[in-house]
C-alpha cells in the first residue's frame, strides 16, 4: 500500500506541474491597462435605454405608492392624519434606502423633494400651520413633482406632444 501512495503522490504532483506550467507568461500590467474601462454589455447595464424602464420601476412603485397615500389624506378625518403621515415617512425612508444607479440619480431627488415636502406640509397641517405656509408647501411639492415627472419621461425618452387647443363646450358631448 505504501508504493500505491508514493504512486498517487507523485501523479499528484505530475499533475500540478503540468498544470502550473500551462498557464504561458503572465504580462506585467501596464500603465495603459489601468486606463482602460471594461466594457459593459448593454444588457447588463441598468442605465441602458433597453434597460431603463426596468431600472426606473422599483423608484416610480414607490412614488406611486406614495402618491396613492396623500391622495387619501383629502378625504380622512384630521385624527386619522398622522397613521397616513407615519406611512408617507415609511415611503420615504423606502425610497431613500432603494439603490439606485447614477443615471436615476436626479429622478431619485426629485422624488425625495417631492416627498419631504409633502410630509413637512402635512405635520405643519397637523401643527396648524397657517394657510399661506400650507399653500407654499403644497406648490413646491407640486413642482417637484413636475420636475420628478419630465425626469422620467426623458430618461424613457418619451416624446410629449404640446397641448394644441383645450376643449371647448361645444366640442363636449351632451347627455
Amino acid at each position: 500500500m505504501p508504493d500505491m501512495q508514493k504512486f498517487v503522490l507523485y501523479l499528484f504532483l505530475s499533475l500540478v506541474f503540468f498544470v502550473s506550467g500551462c498557464g504561458g507568461p503572465v504580462a506585467a500590467p501596464t500603465e495603459t491597462d489601468a486606463l482602460t474601462t471594461p466594457t459593459i454589455n448593454p444588457d447588463e447595464d441598468p442605465c441602458a435605454s433597453q434597460n431603463l424602464p426596468n431600472t426606473v420601476q422599483p423608484v416610480n412603485d414607490l412614488m406611486r405608492e406614495f402618491e396613492d397615500a396623500s391622495q387619501l389624506i383629502s378625504n380622512l378625518p384630521a385624527q386619522q392624519l398622522p397613521e397616513v403621515i407615519s406611512n408617507l415617512q415609511r415611503l420615504r425612508r423606502n425610497a431613500e434606502d432603494i439603490q439606485i444607479p447614477a443615471c436615476l440619480a436626479t429622478l431619485k431627488t426629485h422624488q425625495l423633494n417631492h416627498m419631504n415636502l409633502m410630509i413637512k406640509t402635512l405635520l405643519a397641517f397637523v401643527g396648524g400651520g397657517d394657510q399661506a405656509a400650507l399653500t407654499n408647501g403644497l406648490e413646491q411639492a407640486r413642482n417637484e413633482h413636475d420636475l420628478y415627472s419630465l425626469e422620467i419621461v426623458r430618461l424613457l425618452g418619451i416624446t410629449l406632444a404640446p397641448i394644441t387647443a383645450t376643449p371647448s363646450a361645444q366640442d363636449t358631448p351632451t347627455p
